[in-house]
């Protein structure tokens, strides 16, 4: 049992740590404001089952399961947990532990924003994607027929406890998934953590841990200094969904679950690269080194041939960034800076996703 590092999440009074290590469930002390005679363990038969790294049943009282997938992140997935809270009369002392990736934990954390007006959760992400950005930070939310995560409430755990012993049993495709999102804090905000990526990417992909310990370390603390400039995404906040209106948009139209998020994402920060290529702002060596970093971790650069570039951008438009009607993109000007605007036409965009399929 071995704490690498601790991160804070600076937001006064409701501040929380982030603690990265190994083998570290079974340490009492990390679960935060909570007592195990009324804490619940939500998570699906899936995730519970892993042999390398679980929370030990006497840190909870009761377990919540519910089905695995994208297509399970719904209200009526919060109902069954709604029902089940109620129906075992837990009371506004209780604490939910979201043990799992980050259709896990933005479905518990939204049912503790709004069971009882708010109980304790705590995070407990299984998955890369979930340990690098969707723990991190308070949103929560569940999908709805016309977008993605279209209802939520920004609520912010207790701690976030990350194991890197949960990684090894993560499918390959998983991990990539979660690439997406480290890369994305290079692009975005460090252009010396992008260049470590480059060089250290074999590394990476073949699990060494020192490397896995850095990445997550690396990009929870990005976000923590963005969440805490940014609460609410009012402002600087904005830059963390770079890629993410393309990448909802493919997920609604191909399906949810036929893509990882992480997937969707990748291909949604190349369109949004190209876009900025285009306009004059991110050179054509910025925009390869994009491409091939997700390449190597076999992530999609070109939208599926049979996607729709006029549905895409219908889907854009209910987009949670859209004001007064205006798509607004964060595109990147150069690796490690980019910006926000909702200077496009629609025919700028729509010949960008154009160009962006393949053929």
């Amino acid at each position: 049992m071995k704490i690498i590092k601790k991160i804070k999440v600076d937001l006064g009074d409701r501040s929380y740590p982030i603690i990265i290590g190994n083998g570290i469930y079974g340490n009492k002390n990390l679960y935060r404001n909570s007592n195990p005679k009324n804490s619940i363990l939500v998570s699906t038969k899936k995730i519970k089952n892993l042999k390398n790294s679980s929370i030990p049943k006497r840190f909870y009282n009761s377990e919540i399961l519910i089905g695995d997938g994208e297509n399970f992140k719904n209200l009526n997935s919060c109902e069954s947990i709604y029902k089940n809270l109620l129906k075992n009369k837990y009371s506004r002392d209780c604490c939910l532990l979201a043990y799992g990736g980050g259709v896990i934990g933005d479905i518990t954390g939204y049912v503790a924003a709004t069971y009882l007006r708010g109980v304790n959760f705590i995070q407990v992400p299984t998955t890369l994607l979930s340990m690098v950005d969707s723990s991190v930070g308070g949103k929560t939310g569940v999908n709805h027929s016309l977008g993605k995560n279209m209802i939520g409430a920004f609520y912010q755990p207790q701690s976030v406890i990350i194991d890197l012993d949960s990684l090894k049993t993560l499918p390959k495709k998983q991990f990539n998934a979660g690439m997406a999102e480290v890369i994305k804090y290079g692009v975005i905000y460090d252009k010396q953590f992008f260049e470590w990526l480059e060089k250290n990417k074999k590394k990476i992909i073949s699990l060494d841990r020192v490397s896995l310990a850095k990445i997550i370390a690396t990009s929870c603390k990005i976000k923590a200094e963005i969440v805490a400039k940014d609460e609410k995404e009012s402002g600087i906040r904005a830059i963390l969904n770079l890629g993410h209106t393309f990448g909802h948009a493919i997920e609604k139209n191909i399906g949810y679950g036929r893509w990882t998020h992480g997937a969707a994402v990748a291909c949604g920060m190349v369109i949004a690269s190209e876009l900025s290529e285009k306009l004059g702002k991110l050179s054509k060596n910025d925009l390869s080194r994009i491409k091939n970093l997700l390449s190597y971790f076999d992530l999609p650069i070109k939208l599926p041939k049979k996607l729709n570039a006029s549905k895409l951008y219908e889907a854009m438009k209910n987009d949670k960034k859209v004001l007064n009607n205006k798509i607004r993109l964060i595109i990147p000007k150069k690796i490690g800076e980019c910006f926000i605007s909702d200077k496009f036409s629609k025919s700028t965009i729509l010949k960008t996703l154009e160009i962006n399929r393949d053929q």
